[in-house]
């Protein structure tokens, strides 16, 4: 069964990353989870609340469900895996410094293995030099991130451009992992 990589940390995005977690095997894809360490990982909700007295500009973060890494990025071979699934939250935001996590990014992308992102996933994208000239979409808020990384940011549900599919948040799920998995099944 061929692997998908899915690098988490504390603050991953729970429905960005417990969808493509239990969707992708039903299409026989295996889906290993890294983080920083092997370890239980903390996953967020992220919504501005619908009913709040005092309005939210920004979204709201709850405790989600925990998520276990059975690897840490260190002891991760790219060659292993036939694709790299990166969800959102607040996570990338420290993960992007991880070395580790970068090299394994480069060299997916270098494979031209199947790359897919969204909401702020595109900030580890962007730290480890890989969207330089691509089309790619991401939350609203990350569209700097995207840019900075050489990127044109668009806002569609999904942008496919060559490997990459990318979208904006948990609400665009489907059609992203409609999308990843056709390109995935293509290899």
């Amino acid at each position: 069964m061929p692997k998908i990589l899915m690098p988490i940390g504390d603050g991953t995005e729970a429905l960005d990353t417990f969808y493509a977690y239990y969707r992708l095997p039903e299409d026989d894809f295996e889906v290993v989870v890294a983080g920083p360490e092997a370890r239980l990982y903390h996953t967020v909700l992220h919504e501005i609340p619908p009913d709040s007295s005092v309005p939210w500009d920004i979204t709201q973060e709850r405790p989600g469900y925990f998520i276990e890494a059975t690897v840490a990025f260190k002891d991760v071979d790219a060659a292993d895996y036939a694709g790299l699934f990166v969800s959102g939250g607040r996570a990338p935001e420290y993960l992007r410094y991880d070395q580790d996590l970068l090299r394994i990014t480069r060299e997916i992308h270098a494979a031209g293995k199947p790359i897919a992102s969204l909401c702020h996933g595109v900030e580890i994208l962007t730290a480890a030099d890989v969207i330089q000239g691509r089309k790619i979409t991401t939350v609203a808020k990350c569209a700097l991130d995207a840019e900075q990384g050489g990127a044109t940011y668009v806002d569609q549900k999904v942008v496919v451009d060559g490997h990459f599919v990318t979208a904006r948040t948990w609400h665009d799920n489907t059609p992203l992992l409609a999308e990843f998995i056709k390109m995935l099944k293509a290899q």
